[in-house]
């Protein structure tokens, strides 16, 4: 996420947009940027021989586990309206492309306990977008600075019921039902064509360089 800031910040100095997907390994709990209360065990986590990581966003919302699941980032500026009309333009290409694989997208409605939650997949908002069945299968937030955007989020595919529980407890896990055969390079193909499609524009894979790295480290 630090790289998600970073790309945030070469776009403010005249770098193109940018979108990113990313996996975790070890998986992580990352908190929202004014989430400082969470629970105490949450720091001594391990699952299957590793340390869970407890890393803070540069974004706010509530407690993400990051296991099992897809990371998105979008850095992009120009867009005007208010917060919810521009979560809907940055959402467009996810609703799009999860279409064209034949999953049906729909925003989320707040609950009343989501203030006091510190899971963000206990419940959705306006900016998330859930299943039919209303099931939360991506969580985003959003951070503005000087006229730029970066909004990221979890794209739940195979979370792992039993290290959920160790985070939230067994009251707040629910099931992903998604096709067999949808793999993360089979979605990140849809979304990248629906991205194209929805902000006009042709994406060109470009791995960080050496300096990049560097500069992204110190």
């Amino acid at each position: 996420m630090v790289i998600d800031r970073w790309l945030l910040e070469q776009h403010l100095s005249g770098h193109p947009p940018a979108l990113r997907f990313y996996t975790w390994s070890p998986p992580a709990i990352s908190l929202g940027y004014h989430q400082h209360r969470y629970p105490e065990h949450w720091q001594h986590l391990v699952w299957q021989g590793e340390k869970v990581d407890l890393v803070r966003r540069p974004t706010g919302g509530r407690a993400v586990l990051h296991q099992g699941d897809l990371t998105y980032a979008v850095v992009t500026s120009g867009l005007v309206g208010t917060r919810v009309q521009v979560y809907e333009k940055i959402c467009e290409f996810l609703i799009q492309g999860w279409r064209s694989l034949d999953i049906k997208l729909q925003y989320g409605t707040a609950g009343r306990g989501y203030i006091n939650n510190p899971n963000c997949f206990d419940t959705a908002t306006g900016a998330d977008l859930v299943l039919p069945d209303g099931t939360k299968l991506i969580g985003s937030a959003q951070l503005r600075q000087g006229g730029a955007i970066l909004q990221h989020g979890s794209i739940r595919l195979h979370p792992s019921a039993e290290l959920f529980t160790q985070v939230f407890g067994t009251e707040s896990f629910s099931s992903v039902q998604l096709p067999q055969n949808l793999d993360i390079e089979k979605i990140m193909t849809a979304l990248i064509a629906a991205a194209e499609d929805c902000f006009g524009m042709r994406l060109e894979v470009q791995p960080l360089s050496e300096s990049e790295w560097q500069a992204i480290l110190s």
